[in-house]
């Protein structure tokens, strides 16, 4: 049946009945970051992405929970009917904001605040106040009172990412909400968020939400004019 679709999708677990009917084998695919592993564990030849809402390869899609299956429905009517009427959609449905596949599925804020040591929270707090300085690996482990080794270590365990990689992940949710909330230019947005240009940004918008800022504020003032 697949083989005489236009386009085919599955919504988190779902895409375990389509390995099992062998719809995604040698396919980039995603589910929810709940049953990822598993869905690589069971099935091997699919190259399984853990960390974006939804993954198109050829005409099969995949998506993580619920909320990204209606993201992945608004990106369907984009592809068939344009944007004014996914932007239409999306208004009808009440949604603040259209989020690109390559959005991770997982906050990294609520990733720190889950954590079970009351130390990590703290310093979750500190680093959210502080995202203008530079936050290295050292100077974090020093505020832990840590050797850097050992500080990576445990933050690795608690948070489920490097520091590097968290306090990235903090920087651009930071111009996000700069981007959504204010009319600030890129270079204000980039140095509130403590990155060193608007490059810097941009190139850390590309990597982790598939998105330039420039694109990911366009998008946002649509969905809140109409």
């Amino acid at each position: 049946m697949s083989g005489s679709v236009r386009r085919l999708g599955a919504v988190c677990v779902g895409a375990f009945l389509l390995a099992e009917a062998g719809v995604l084998s040698r396919r980039r695919a995603t589910a929810h970051w709940k049953f990822g592993r598993e869905l690589a564990t069971r099935y091997p030849e699919i190259r399984v992405e853990h960390e974006p809402l939804w993954v198109k390869d050829g005409k099969v899609y995949t998506c993580a929970g619920i909320s990204a299956g209606i993201d992945l429905a608004l990106a369907w009517v984009e592809e068939d009917c344009g944007v004014a009427l996914a932007h239409e959609a999306a208004r009808k449905l009440v949604l603040f904001l259209r989020r690109p596949g390559g959005q991770p599925q997982v906050s990294v804020s609520l990733a720190a605040q889950a954590s079970e040591m009351a130390s990590i929270r703290e310093l979750h707090i500190w680093m959210a106040e502080h995202l203008q300085k530079r936050l290295t690996v050292e100077e974090l482990a020093d505020r832990m009172s840590m050797s850097v080794r050992n500080f990576e270590r445990v933050f690795t365990r608690e948070v489920g990412t490097t520091p590097a990689q968290y306090v990235l992940q903090m920087r651009v949710e930071m111009a996000r909400r700069q981007l959504e909330r204010t009319a600030n230019g890129l270079k204000q947005v980039a140095a509130a968020a403590g990155f060193g240009s608007v490059p810097v940004m941009r190139r850390a918008f590309t990597r982790l939400l598939g998105i330039t800022p420039l694109r990911y504020r366009e998008l946002s003032e649509r969905s809140a004019g109409e």
